[in-house]
């Protein structure tokens, strides 16, 4: 039984001006609670010693309605000057971004709120799509032979990470590799790049890829005969996410699917994020902290699902070979600190450990940072390596 698609993003209704109000009076409302808590801890003190409870007394409500009218003009000054410059955004184009170096900054913003932006129907929601040249493609049989008039039926998809797009698969030093350019040059593979919010839950986010795959194959000028995935980090986790749905619900993509690669992926979680999630219980425990915890919780559902990955299931359901890849800050993948700092982001058991059944394999490299892992020469010796050996 198929099941439904995932609810559809609503009207895209305000931009960068109305994330940045709605920001600033969070901010300020949780700097407001920060004062009055540290306030309530003195004047609590004052209150219990004789003969200066009444004159402290005072002094509080003073106090209290002086800041009041103080964060009370922050609130209301902020939303004026912003919502003005929401009302100059809306006369953009429709889908056209403000200029500048704010492409970053979308991704950035979605990764942090990502799903708080699409519930609201925000302008800056990322809908998943497949990009060239930094325009959307649209999936239909006359646009994608319009895009790929040469192409033939075997696909590479490249999924980015968490806070970026499709720009990370891009070098921009000296000795990097272009994947994409390069599979196409040594396998014929045809790259194609994902953009997505990656503040969305990690498996709605797979289900959405499992069905804008299922699309592509049957809008795909020519019959694919081959496709390939290579996810980035989160990006790694979506993909296995889509594998899962896909063999789930029959989609007919995946018999064309030879292999998924998965470059620096937290399988068994990340833990940057399990301690962003101590801090954010440790600063709970204090009522003068007690706000900032706040702020740490509302960080999007895509960066908590990071906590503990989706785990490694000892079996998967489907037959597409897994190649993961981790790597370390140290050149040495077997010196002491090496599993444990890992990329700097994730470590190598998470990234390479899989007690999976099937056709799996893995690869830890040393001296390659997070980040580094979308273009290394090394990362790409491995993945031409392993396609190199397919039947």
């Amino acid at each position: 039984m198929k099941r439904k698609p995932p609810p559809p993003t609503p009207e895209a209704e305000s931009g960068y001006s109305d994330a940045a109000r709605g920001a600033v009076q969070e901010t300020a409302a949780r700097v407001e609670e920060m004062h009055r808590a540290i306030a309530a801890t003195t004047f609590d003190t004052l209150d219990k010693i004789p003969g200066v409870a009444l004159p402290a007394g005072l002094v509080r409500q003073a106090h209290d309605l002086i800041a009041g009218g103080v964060y009370a003009a922050i609130q209301h000054g902020s939303g004026g000057l912003l919502g003005v410059g929401a009302l100059l955004e809306k006369q953009l184009p429709p889908g056209e971004a403000p200029p500048g170096r704010l492409g970053g900054v979308r991704s950035a913003l979605n990764a942090a709120f990502g799903d708080h932006l699409a519930q609201m129907g925000n302008v800056l929601a990322i809908d998943m799509a497949l990009y060239r040249d930094d325009v959307p493609l649209a999936i239909d049989s006359a646009a994608l032979a319009a895009a790929f008039p040469d192409s033939g039926g075997r696909l590479c998809l490249f999924v980015h990470g968490l806070a970026f797009d499709e720009h990370c698969w891009s070098p921009a030093n000296a000795g990097e590799i272009d994947f994409g350019r390069q599979l196409l040059a040594d396998f014929a593979l045809e790259p194609l790049y994902l953009r997505y919010n990656t503040g969305l839950p990690i498996a709605g986010n797979g289900e959405r890829l499992a069905i804008l795959l299922d699309r592509l194959v049957a809008c795909w000028p020519v019959p694919v005969r081959e496709l390939v995935l290579i996810g980035h980090s989160m990006g790694g986790l979506i993909a296995r996410a889509a594998c899962e749905r896909a063999a789930e619900d029959d989609l007919r993509w995946l018999r064309s699917l030879r292999m998924l690669l998965c470059l620096g992926s937290p399988h068994l979680g990340s833990p940057v994020e399990r301690l962003g999630e101590l801090a954010g219980q440790a600063l709970k425990l204090s009522r003068v902290t007690a706000p900032l915890g706040k702020v740490a919780d509302a960080r999007s559902q895509g960066i908590k699902d990071l906590r503990h990955g989706p785990g490694a299931r000892p079996e998967t359901p489907h037959a597409v070979a897994l190649r993961f890849i981790g790597s370390t800050l140290t050149d040495d993948v077997d010196h002491p600190l090496a599993e444990w700092f890992g990329d700097g982001l994730v470590t190598l058991g998470s990234a390479t450990d899989h007690p999976v059944t099937g056709n799996v394999d893995s690869a830890r490299l040393g001296g390659i940072a997070h980040m580094g892992l979308t273009c290394d020469a090394r990362v790409y010796a491995c993945i031409k390596d392993w396609l190199a050996a397919l039947p």
